[in-house]
């Protein structure tokens, strides 16, 4: 029966993409709320703004996550050229085609 069972590509094994990025998502967003509440207790006195630090770390740890995330599941970014003259990156159009 065991030899039976088919082995998916690490490329296509969605399970182990959303548990790395579920385990990547809930330890950047832990870890960068304490560090946003360890600099709000070090450089505010109200505790509004020290609820805003913690907020700010949480918030920077799940952007962080979240394009972690994306590059996990959609690869990495496609790559732009530069034309001859133009100091301005702009997508190939061979490639968009």
């Amino acid at each position: 029966m065991a030899d039976n069972k088919e082995i998916i590509p690490p490329h296509y094994d969605l399970d182990a993409k959303w548990d790395a990025c579920l385990d990547l998502t809930v330890r950047r967003f832990v870890y960068s709320s304490f560090a946003g509440a360890f600099g709000g207790l070090l450089f505010f006195r109200s505790p509004q703004t020290r609820w805003a630090s913690i907020a700010f770390g949480a918030g920077v740890g799940i952007g962080s996550a979240y394009t972690e995330c994306s590059r996990l599941f959609d690869g990495p970014p496609t790559k732009l050229s530069l034309t001859k003259g133009s100091e301005a990156p702009t997508q190939n159009m061979q490639d968009s085609e």
